[in-house]
């Protein structure tokens, strides 16, 4: 029986992505056709908003299983709901929640070039890597930089048998990723690969589609656009360097045994990788989001005013 839902919810997880075009390209129907009649637009953002919970309900195993993220999971667990519940506030008749209703294509749009987009997404995903090299040299550390394996050769420590690098990169998708070695006692390698979710253009989809979607003064968006995606970026740069000198050198290997068992790792080395990242960072990222999004609302209030804002005052 277990494994009969295991089934049904990894078959979700693999639509998750076309779910997730239907809804972007619901929202925009909407949008537009806000733009002329509001009572016209509520049954397709109602229909939208429902898109956007079985999205998020298609990503809960994934986001549970797949990345070991259990930040990811309980967020897709709770964003499933809450997503069917502003499509009840919508048919209700209700207002309050069309400026949110605006935001999440916003998000879309803002997110897609770089998703689509070949070049887009490896220029950023460089210039990323770059600075994330730059901060890790700049603290000390200076591990080679690949986008094959044997490359890392030249740098490998005098013991290390470089037949051992004769094999591909795990989780590498992109010829362009680069990947961080660094070499362990027992004679292996770990890698770090800077990929797309690793340039916190997700975070700035999200701040900059809340933004652009209020009614406000372009002076002030613009201000508060220029105030947190460099903050964004440049945290991200930190969250990179963090994640991958912990792991990399074994420095969050934290209760082994239970981390082990309790995210089904098939290797110990793992371990420092799940509290570095899945634990560690993005539970800062959420953090670090709450304060961007205050400092966003000092520019612009409207984000949060009542009436049709994206979050209902607090």
């Amino acid at each position: 029986m277990l494994g009969q839902v295991e089934a049904v919810f990894a078959a979700l997880g693999g639509i998750a992505r076309p779910i997730g075009w239907v809804t972007l390209v619901v929202f925009l129907a909407a949008v537009a056709l806000d733009t002329r009649n509001r009572e016209t637009a509520r049954p397709v953002f109602v229909v939208a908003w429902v898109c956007f919970g079985a999205f998020w309900f298609a990503l809960i195993y994934p986001f549970f299983v797949t990345d070991q993220s259990v930040i990811r999971g309980v967020g897709a667990v709770v964003a499933a709901p809450l997503s069917v519940a502003v499509a009840r506030v919508i048919y209700s008749g209700q207002d309050r929640l069309f400026t949110l209703s605006r935001a999440i294509p916003l998000m879309g749009l803002f997110y897609v070039p770089f998703l689509a987009s070949q070049t887009l997404k490896e220029r950023l995903v460089l210039l990323v890597t770059h600075h994330t090299r730059w901060t890790m040299n700049l603290i000390g550390y200076d591990p080679p930089l690949v986008t094959k394996l044997p490359e890392a050769a030249s740098a490998a420590p005098s013991w290390f048998d470089p037949a051992r690098l004769d094999r591909t990169i795990s989780g590498k998708e992109l010829a362009f990723e680069n990947t961080f070695v660094f070499f362990t006692d027992a004679g292996g390698t770990i890698t770090y690969t800077i990929i797309l979710a690793c340039t916190g253009i997700g975070s700035m989809a999200v701040i900059g589609g809340l933004v652009l979607a209020v009614r406000a003064p372009p002076r002030r968006k613009l201000r508060a656009l220029g105030l947190a995606l460099p903050i964004i970026y440049v945290l991200n740069i930190f969250r990179n360097v963090f994640i991958g000198i912990s792991f990399g050198h074994q420095y969050a290997h934290f209760f082994p045994d239970a981390t082990v068992t309790l995210f089904a790792l098939e290797t110990p080395l793992r371990v420092s990788y799940i509290w570095a990242d899945r634990i560690m960072a993005q539970s800062a990222s959420v953090i670090a989001m709450i304060a961007i999004f205050w400092l966003v609302v000092h520019e612009v209030p409207e984000v949060r005013a009542r009436g049709g804002s994206p979050l209902p005052a607090l």
